[in-house]
């Protein structure tokens, strides 16, 4: 693993991005710098119950990976920057996250540095990968269907598919091809594992790594923003299903060779 100096405990690297297909798990940190932990109120439990756990485990399959520590509840580095701190209630599905109410100006401050050092970090791996020709981001993400609490009911699987794949943002005149072999692969059982059910867009759409990465990377750059149902572990205790876990696991990896052909095509 490779780091970045003083953002080593905010973002780091696996592997050695040689490759087209890289993948990230922004919100599988739950870390907290001393002062933004010393500020907050919010239990611990529900902060993990909206972080994605356990996505980093998913994401590993890919051998070039971005490993980030730090939770959303620090900055959200899927969020615009001007939305990537929750400083009030309203930014965060109405939660109490700050001992005053509101976040400080000096603790806003310092959070969007650890945004910053991401995206900063980020750009001359992309960059590079870039100049070799197209390539696949994997934002790896997971979603709660259990918001009723632990004993109600699950939020019916007709909207909630097991894998929402998101492209809003991408260029499907050019990357269509390629979505739609990904999506079929996750669903065929004679792939490697699954079936898997994994449809584009029904909740989510992918938001500001894809954005930014579609932005910056025209016509190159695709960005697959996987959100995983949370079936693998208990939203409310936050305890794994490790058969679960790993069949997500075998089910995303034995979709990639298909990644990797797709993208040969295109170039």
């Amino acid at each position: 693993m490779t780091d970045l100096g003083g953002t080593s405990d905010a973002v780091a690297f696996e592997g050695e991005w040689h490759g087209p297909v890289v993948a990230t798990s922004v919100h599988a940190g739950h870390g907290l710098r001393q002062e933004i932990a010393e500020a907050m109120v919010l239990e611990e439990s529900e902060r993990l119950r909206e972080e994605d756990p356990y996505t980093d485990r998913i994401a590993a399959v890919v051998p070039d990976r971005v490993v980030t520590s730090r939770s959303r509840f620090e900055a959200d580095l899927n969020r615009p920057r001007r939305e990537a701190v929750y400083r009030k209630p309203d930014d965060c599905w109405g939660l109490e996250v700050w001992r005053d109410g509101v976040l400080s100006d000096e603790l806003f401050e310092g959070s969007l540095a650890t945004y910053d050092a991401f995206y900063d970090a980020l750009a001359p791996r992309l960059d590079a990968l870039a100049e070799r020709g197209p390539f696949v981001l994997l934002d790896v993400h997971s979603y709660n269907h259990r918001r009723d609490g632990a004993d109600g009911p699950p939020a019916p699987a007709v909207d909630n598919p097991e894998v929402n794949v998101g492209t809003g943002s991408l260029d499907h005149d050019l990357f269509g091809p390629l979505v739609e072999r990904f999506t079929a692969d996750l669903r065929d059982a004679s792939v490697g594992c699954g079936p898997l059910d994994a449809r584009e867009n029904v909740a989510f759409e992918g938001r500001n790594l894809a954005w930014w990465v579609h932005d910056r990377y025209p016509r190159v750059g695709c960005v697959l923003a996987l959100e995983f149902k949370k079936t693998f572990m208990d939203e409310w205790s936050g305890e794994v299903d490790e058969d679960r876990l790993e069949a997500v696991r075998k089910g995303l990896a034995a979709a990639l060779p298909g990644l990797h052909d797709e993208l040969e095509r295109l170039r």
